[in-house]
């Protein structure tokens, strides 16, 4: 009888969650039950599992609607009635087309219309019309023969209780972006979309048992039955799983060649006993489509990382899908692919940023697109913007809004909307609010897609599924992360820049070259490693300090250490004590001695955590695996988690262990959830921090040329512009006869792209590029306007950022010139065929001042280039000492003057804030500062400036930085364009 239920996937429309509906369900003793969510099947297979559960008869379908239109709801009869009404969804999806009325002929699945909404046209078989509970009386009117046989009950299902109207009526304002005073009934369901007993339901159309009999034989012949346990992952690759398997084998062996060589024996037994398993577990044409996609990628000329626990594999390593070989860290395949392993596997690759897309591409184009997409995530209803939606339905002004987020115990908060809008909030808490695309997640599916899932297609242009990685993995598929980052953007324009400005070409896969490089090994023990993939930042940088690291495995573990789950959990300081002192230290426990020598006893990977539970509390591997997923923010069940952590302390009361002791390895276990990593994820990222370290070190200023290009990194671009000044670069500002539209280099000669002139239009720095490369330099201002053709507001913005330097002319007598050279603020449409001499004009000498120039560069680009941040400071006043001193001061109280690069704000356990500032002194040195509470309360922060700092020097592990007891922000000489 319940032909029509949502969950809350209806979005911005239902109440419940899947979970709570079977359950309703359930309590009302239902036989079956329809799933029917507006637009969308993303809850349909959780639905399907949960009922088996409860012993109810899942039946799926789609509820069709245009905007606040009901149209009609399709059922699925068996599985190929599913694929049909998600292919319809899909096709509208993709075509951005209304959905057409009426319905147009399902094989496999039946239609419902509404009885205030019949086609004109006479029913197909499969067609019928649903009749309300409250609609039993506008029966009487209605031909026999057509309540005989096409029509049926159906009883809608919205709310678990009428209680949850409002809840349902608040997110329809939400939705229809109205206030909720002005919310129409047509936008809203009726309030009586509720579960009644099949009784009750009977008892209302006891004088219809046409409609009865009809109703439960569409139910009894619905037989949608989804396999929810198997693989779904394309099976086979070549011609059939055996020759997968020969294939596989061939590549491996071949590969072992090129990184190994023929004789490492560990090498062959390691590739024999994963190829073993591979085929065992049929991950054959799972490992032989990722080859694919990496060989296709690199036959491009793309740089990739492949990482994550895929980095485990030496098959992998041999495919070079990776670049990180398990023989010298000694991982472990079966962290990767284990039998006992609650999950399937996944690689993740990473591409650079500007190519992403284009491998994604190809994957669709290679596998189809039938059977290919993207994994969709459900962004919720959480924290400020809860608020802030509920708010604007209340028709709150911003302000009051802005106030109620952070003031919500103010007294003038204390009212019944602000009541309404907290208790509404809680209850629509992580209630689904739009479907979205995961980071990188991409199927590969043996049947169609469509047979899981309807389709979205959002802007990036690939059909992306409307249920999450969750979903995914729950099914059986493997997905692969296609990922982008601007790291490798820049790892390979280095090479492109060292090539053409240097005329050397990089191999910026000899890792093993990188890692035995001791000018690489310098560059780590200093931290010396601002633009550098992942370890680039302050915190990251004093860790590399504190570590003295030299050596790459150190830099491996260094890159999960990092983490905020070991320095979560304390053991981050612990861990660099027991770094410098092997011997001066207690194992908490034997276990702990047995299992993380390597580690000193702190669990810092992924795998640690795995093997502590398994070792010392004595859970099996599959629990353990689910805990690990949990780790890494890939498992949502909290009832497992608590089982697990139930099951955690029992067996270790039932080994005799100290409850203290219990307690304190689960602290450290739990600190970790959402923040570890593997440890072969931490090698992959370990392998491209050299990487960028072995080119900054030998070829810096390239190196911060490409990382100013790709943008993205920790820092502004300021602060790569002074690095690349650091290591004896002359930064020039862009310059017409010199620049590209991105940042170039000629020699040791930096020149600023056009692309860092606010408003310059990039079509007019495209153009600049092209005309100079086809008539060549411009030799006057005249010859500028006269071959670029552009309008008066450009020309003004490149005289100002100083890109006429060339001419000799000053900035003053430059705009003079444009602006009784041009007299208009707009092009000619197209260029003259002949240019006419420029009238020469006599003008007098114009007054320049360097400060005005500042001035312009800080607006136009964003920073001063022609002086120094510092040299635009009243007081002469540069510090009583430098960065490169601190060590000499430790204990001592000093004055520092810096300029703020970057602030790192956490919360300490009062739930009071505390933040870590990063500065650059005089001489262009970096140095740390430690703000507590008390004196950031005194002494806060005013934004990006040059400031004046009081505070004790202290130095953890040869690593100084300054306690703050006082700090102001300097004054700068006032604009003199303004005076």
């Amino acid at each position: 009888m319940f032909l029509n239920c949502h969950s809350y996937y209806s979005l911005r429309y239902g109440t419940m969650s899947v979970e709570q509906l079977v359950s309703k369900a359930a309590e009302y003793r239902a036989e079956a039950i329809a799933l029917t969510d507006i637009n969308n099947s993303t809850g349909v297979l959780e639905f399907v599992k949960l009922c088996r559960e409860k012993n109810i008869k899942p039946l799926a379908g789609i509820e069709f609607r245009n905007g606040n239109e009901f149209l009609y709801t399709g059922i699925a009869m068996n599985n190929e009635g599913f694929r049909e009404l998600n292919e319809f969804l899909t096709s509208h999806n993709i075509n951005g087309m209304p959905i057409e009325f009426p319905a147009p002929r399902f094989n496999n699945a039946c239609i419902i219309y509404s009885v205030g909404k019949i086609p004109g046209r006479k029913l197909y078989e499969n067609e019928y019309i649903g009749i309300r509970p409250k609609e039993v009386n506008r029966l009487i009117s209605f031909p026999p023969a057509l309540k005989r046989s096409k029509m049926l009950i159906i009883n809608p299902v919205t709310f678990a209780a009428s209680d949850d109207y409002q809840i349902h009526k608040s997110l329809r304002a939400i939705d229809n972006n109205i206030l909720l005073s002005h919310l129409q009934p047509s936008q809203c369901a009726p309030n009586d979309e509720i579960f009644r007993t099949k009784d009750e339901i009977i008892n209302i159309f006891k004088s219809f048992p046409e409609l009865i009999e009809t109703t439960e034989k569409l139910i009894s012949n619905s037989d949608f039955s989804p396999d929810l346990e198997s693989n779904k992952n394309k099976k086979v690759y070549s011609a059939s799983r055996y020759d997968d398997k020969l294939l596989l084998e061939k590549l491996a062996w071949d590969g072992m060649l090129y990184r190994y060589g023929n004789n490492n024996e560990e090498a062959k037994r390691r590739i024999k006993h994963e190829l073993e398993i591979i085929d065992k577990l049929g991950f054959s044409a799972y490992f032989l489509i990722t080859w694919d996609i990496v060989r296709y990628s690199m036959s491009r000329g793309f740089y990739h990382v492949g990482r994550g626990s895929g980095a485990n594999s030496i098959v992998a390593y041999c495919l070079k899908i990776t670049n990180v070989d398990p023989i010298d860290l000694n991982l472990y395949f079966e962290r990767f692919i284990n039998p006992r392993r609650s999950s399937p596997p996944d690689f993740d690759i990473d591409y650079s940023w500007k190519e992403r897309d284009e491998v994604l591409d190809y994957i669709f184009k290679r596998y189809g697109y039938r059977h290919t997409a993207l994994i969709g995530t459900i962004n919720t209803f959480r924290g400020k913007s809860i608020v802030r939606e509920l708010g604007k339905i209340y028709g709150l002004p911003k302000e009051e809004i802005d106030n109620l987020i952070d003031n919500p115990c103010a007294d003038i908060n204390r009212n019944g909307i602000a009541d309404k809008i907290f208790e509404t909030g809680l209850k629509i808490a992580d209630f689904p609010n739009i479907r979205s695309i995961h980071a990188g997640g991409v199927i590969i599916s043996e049947e169609p897609v469509t047979y899981y899932t309807a389709l979205d297609f959002p802007p990036k242009g690939f059909q992306t599924t409307q249920w999450d990685m969750y979903t995914a993995e729950e099914i059986g598929f493997e997905k692969l992360d296609i990922l982008s980052q601007r790291g490798i953007g820049h790892i390979r324009e280095s090479a492109e820049i060292i090539l053409k400005n240097r005329n050397i070409k990089v191999d910026i896969y000899d890792i093993d070259k990188f890692k035995q490089d001791p000018l690489v090994k310098e560059f780590l023990r200093k931290g010396e490693t601002k633009g550098c993939f992942y370890i680039e930042s302050p915190a990251m940088r004093g860790l590399l300090k504190k570590l003295k690291c030299k050596d790459y495995k150190t830099l491996v573990a260094a890159s999960s250490v990092i983490r905020p789950g070991v320095a979560r959990s304390g053991m981050m300081r612990e861990y660099i004590y027991r770094f410098h002192n092997p011997g001066k230290f207690e194992y908490l426990h034997p276990v702990m001695k047995e299992q993380l020598e390597e580690t000193f006893g702190v669990m810092i990977y992924q795998e640690d955590v795995i093997k502590i539970c398994h070792h010392f509390a004595g859970l099996d591997l599959a629990d353990a695996d689910i805990l690990r997923r949990a780790m890494s923010g890939k498992y949502r069940s909290k009832q497992e988690m608590k089982r697990i952590m139930n099951k955690f302390f029992s067996n270790c009361r039932e080994k005799g262990y100290n409850e203290e002791i219990t307690k304190e390895v689960w602290r450290q276990i739990e600190s970790f959830a959402g923040y570890s990593f593997s440890k072969a994820h931490s090698a992959s990222y370990a392998v491209e921090s050299l990487q960028s370290l072995y080119l900054k070190a030998h070829f810096p200023l390239e190196f911060m040329v490409a990382v100013i290009n790709n943008f993205g990194g920790f820092y502004s671009a300021w602060v790569y512009v002074h690095e690349a000044k650091r290591y004896g670069g002359k930064i020039n500002l862009p310059c017409v006869n010199k620049s590209t539209y991105k940042t170039t280099i000629y020699g040791k000669d930096i020149y600023l792209g056009f692309i860092h002139i606010q408003n310059l239009e990039e079509k007019i720095a495209r153009l600049i590029e092209e005309e100079r490369q086809t008539g060549g330099p411009f030799n006057s201002l005249n010859d500028f306007i006269n071959r670029v053709n552009p309008g008066l507001e450009q020309l003004i913005l490149l005289i100002r950022a100083g890109a006429f330097r060339f001419t000799g002319k000053p900035k003053a007598s430059l705009l003079w010139e444009a602006h009784m050279l041009m007299n208009k603020s707009k092009p000619e449409p197209t260029k003259p065929l002949f240019f006419s001499p420029a009238r020469m004009y006599s003008l007098p000498e114009l007054e320049y001042d360097k400060l005005s120039d500042a001035y312009d560069e800080i607006e136009l680009i964003g920073f001063p280039v022609s002086v120094s941040w510092f040299d635009m400071l009243e007081t002469s006043f540069r510090g009583e000492i430098f960065a490169h001193e601190l060590n000499k001061y430790e204990g001592k109280k000093v004055k520092m003057v810096g300029q703020l690069v970057t602030v790192k704000y956490i919360k300490t356990v009062k739930n009071e804030w505390m933040n870590f500032g990063c500065f650059i002194d005089a001489e262009g040195n970096f140095f740390d500062t430690v703000h507590f509470p008390q004196s950031l309360k005194n002494y806060p922060f005013k934004g990006s400036g040059i400031y004046l700092i009081a505070g004790k020097v202290v130095v953890d592990f040869g690593f100084p930085s300054i306690e703050v007891e006082k700090m102001a922000k300097l004054p700068v000489k006032k604009d003199p364009r303004s005076v």
